[in-house]
């Protein structure tokens, strides 16, 4: 072999060496910011619009101001923790007619991460508060339950899901029971250059009503370092596949943009 045969095959291994770890590095950077059980404080804005709901021309809307921030472990607690926080912005029909917007029921759940390695398993518990501004917004009710979290993290992406229950146990006594139980897999396929398809739609059961409805949700998004933050947008189309029960969802648009500071 020629020294110029050679070095053009050094070229060539080092440009495949260096797109290797560069399409690694987006891939590792994607899946800190997409998986849920990061242990990273981060500030995420998401919304969910709902342009037409079954057996009606209403529409729907929540704008999600959420925030995560973990725990190490220490003496009380042996295990790392993650806190999260979601503040809804909601907009749905009102009595007379028209919308009411403003603040809905908050929700807070800590959950501690009882594997890391490997697949990784998290569960803990999880409260909701009557704070909505108008009924319409909110059920009325102090709200309790579990909330686990299993993720498989690989280069290819993440592949997991968010599983929820939570049981009304306080509040206006005219209000309803409420008993809801939520799933939502993680489906996550990372592409080049921080870009990645998105699979996230929640599964929502009304236990008390007997009702449900199950979105199947096609999107992408793209990952971005930011100093030592990463910014993550992203946008996912959901579709109703399924459904028992009236005034649910068709079709909702879900977008968002994360923040995951100091990785």
């Amino acid at each position: 072999m020629s020294k110029h045969s050679g070095a053009n095959a050094f070229l060539l291994a080092a440009s495949i060496t260096s797109a290797v770890c560069a399409h690694a590095d987006n891939a590792d950077t994607a899946n800190k910011s997409n998986n849920p059980l990061n242990l990273a404080p981060g500030m995420n804005l998401q919304d969910y619009y709902t342009p037409k709901l079954y057996d009606s021309n209403a529409h729907t809307n929540d704008l999600l101001v959420r925030g995560t921030l973990p725990i190490a472990p220490n003496d009380f607690i042996g295990v790392p923790q993650l806190l999260r926080a979601t503040v809804p912005m909601s907009t749905r029909p009102d009595p007379h007619g028209g919308y009411s917007t403003g603040l809905g029921d908050l929700n807070l759940f800590d959950i501690f991460l009882l594997k890391t390695d490997g697949v990784q398993l998290g569960i803990g518990p999880q409260i909701t508060a009557p704070t909505a501004d108008k009924d319409e917004l909110g059920t009325g009710k102090w709200q309790a339950g579990l909330a686990a979290v299993a993720i498989d993290s690989s280069p290819r992406g993440l592949l997991g899901a968010l599983v929820q229950y939570q049981s009304s146990f306080a509040g206006d006594s005219d209000r309803v029971h409420v008993e809801t139980a939520t799933l939502q897999p993680f489906i996550i396929h990372n592409l080049d250059k921080g870009w990645y398809l998105r699979s996230t739609g929640t599964w929502t059961f009304d236990l008390k009503n007997d009702t449900h409805y199950i979105p199947l949700g096609l999107g992408g998004g793209k990952v971005w370092k930011s100093g030592s933050n990463i910014l993550n947008a992203f946008i996912e189309p959901q579709w109703t596949v399924e459904r028992k029960g009236d005034g649910l969802p068709q079709f909702t648009l879900f977008a968002g943009i994360n923040v995951t500071f100091g990785k």
